[in-house]
């Protein structure tokens, strides 16, 4: 009896090293794979892909820290690229150390800027986002039913994706966003002129305590009958065309487009960028003041006019000062 309670106790030591060693062996790949865990797996579920997937060395140890710990583990894309142990593997699934890449999208980014940032952060190709931003107008259809595409409706935001994000579920969470900060603003009347004005506003200029004033010269000028006549437009309308070339020239300024406010009274068509809030709350309500016409004074901010004959003394002030710094 003895000899086997001695065989059974070796045996159980034994046991208990090869468990604590294959526990604290660190295991698993040295280059990135990735383990996506669905919502509502189960622990056996969880370690099955999880040794399938080369990350586990046995699937049996993780459910033991499993019962042991009796964690709640969550679920989500993982991402390992280094050789690790057990108990790491579950930590990671309790914290819901998720893989994701952020992209961020500053106030008055185009469709095409938000597309180029979305490549660079390795998740969307150029051409499918803007492709979805185009094609997916549904989404924002009882806020602007002629809408051609999502520009303007995508909030400007530092957002987080898993690295097989699809370009719909990119402006899915995008226009949910937008619909998020404009509830909170109480933007509920004539929403896609206001996002419009927004994004005019947005793209003239940075300075917050500017944004009201802009939007006033903007507003006078509606009021008026006067063509808004700002170069961002001009510029957008190149972009759509395929013309822009870094510059404006005068070609672009007698470019047919409804989107050139230089020709054409009243707001574009749409959004020409993506505004924040700030600029949102300036279209909502815009300062009062006699102002027709502003420019910059070349250090980022703007000089207001109420006459056309100020407004071109600033500009050939701001001309000269180009000129003389060498930026024309």
């Amino acid at each position: 009896m003895a000899r086997f309670l001695f065989f059974l106790l070796v045996l159980l030591l034994v046991l208990g090293v090869g468990v604590y060693y294959a526990v604290q062996t660190p295991f698993g790949p040295t280059t990135p794979i990735y383990v996506e865990i669905a919502p509502g797996s189960s622990t056996q579920q969880i370690a099955a892909e999880l040794e399938n997937s080369g990350v586990l060395r046995n699937r049996y140890l993780f459910d033991v820290v499993r019962a042991v710990k009796r964690g709640r583990l969550q679920a989500g894309e993982y991402r390992f690229d280094h050789p690790a142990d057990v108990l790491e593997i579950y930590d990671r699934l309790h914290r819901g150390d998720v893989y994701t890449i952020p992209v961020v999208v500053p106030e008055g980014y185009n469709i095409y800027d938000i597309a180029q940032a979305f490549e660079s952060a390795g998740l969307l190709r150029q051409q499918d986002f803007l492709r979805a931003a185009q094609k997916d107008v549904s989404l924002i259809a009882d806020l602007n039913p002629n809408a051609a595409s999502l520009e303007g409706y995508l909030f400007p935001d530092t957002y987080r994706f898993p690295h097989k994000v699809t370009p719909l579920q990119v402006v899915s969470t995008m226009v949910r966003r937008f619909r998020q900060e404009t509830q909170r603003l109480g933007l509920k009347e004539n929403i896609s002129q206001t996002v419009t004005l927004a994004s005019l506003i947005e793209k003239e200029t940075g300075a917050s305590g500017e944004r009201g004033l802009v939007a006033s010269v903007f507003a006078n000028r509606l009021a008026k009958g006067m063509p808004l006549a700002t170069d961002p437009t001009v510029i957008y309308a190149a972009l759509l065309n395929g013309r822009y070339r870094g510059t404006i020239y005068a070609s672009d300024l007698k470019f047919d487009s409804p989107y050139n406010t230089y020709l054409h009274a009243g707001l574009p068509p749409g959004p020409i960028a993506n505004p924040g809030e700030a600029s949102l709350r300036a279209a909502m309500q815009p300062e009062q003041s006699n102002y027709l016409y502003f420019v910059s004074d070349g250090a980022g901010h703007t000089i207001f006019s109420t006459t056309l004959g100020e407004h071109s003394k600033h500009v050939a002030a701001y001309r000269k000062e180009e000129k003389q710094a060498g930026r024309r």
